[in-house]
């Protein structure tokens, strides 16, 4: 059995590169696209990660309203925001919506960090494009195991 996760985000590594090399865009972080390609057929962790990404996004812009954010503390703040928001969707939506999570820890804080250096529609464009070619790649590469 090929480990698909590692595959995965090296795929995103390379893509998410060119894509940004090419179009001057990243797909919010260099280990996201692999994340999300992996994740494409659960639509309710995708949704979860984009709810919790967007809602660290507003929640960091209001802190910077009273706060002196910048640099490394505005991404520890959006890596840390997104990773409690995440563990508190994964932690609670079962009981109300079902089993769904955001995915993983970092990732909606990456996406959000994202968001706010080149904006929303860009950061989410890129993203899904590169998603979905990492994702296209793994089916070639790993074929049948991508369903397990």
């Amino acid at each position: 059995m090929t480990e698909l996760l590692p595959i995965s985000v090296g795929i995103g590594l390379v893509i998410g590169l060119l894509f940004t090399e090419l179009f001057g865009i990243a797909s919010g972080g260099l280990i996201v696209p692999g994340y999300v390609a992996l994740n494409l057929t659960k639509p309710l962790d995708l949704a979860a990660t984009l709810m919790v990404a967007l809602l660290t996004f507003g929640i960091v812009r209001v802190l910077s309203t009273f706060l002196i954010l910048y640099g490394r503390r505005r991404t520890a703040l959006m890596i840390l925001i997104g990773y409690f928001i995440g563990m508190m969707v994964s932690r609670w939506a079962g009981v109300w919506a079902g089993d769904f999570q955001a995915i993983g820890f970092i990732i909606p804080g990456l996406i959000a960090l994202w968001m706010e250096r080149q904006g929303v529609i860009e950061t989410l464009a890129s993203l899904t494009i590169v998603s979905v070619i990492v994702r296209l790649l793994l089916i070639l590469v790993v074929g049948t195991e991508l369903a397990r």
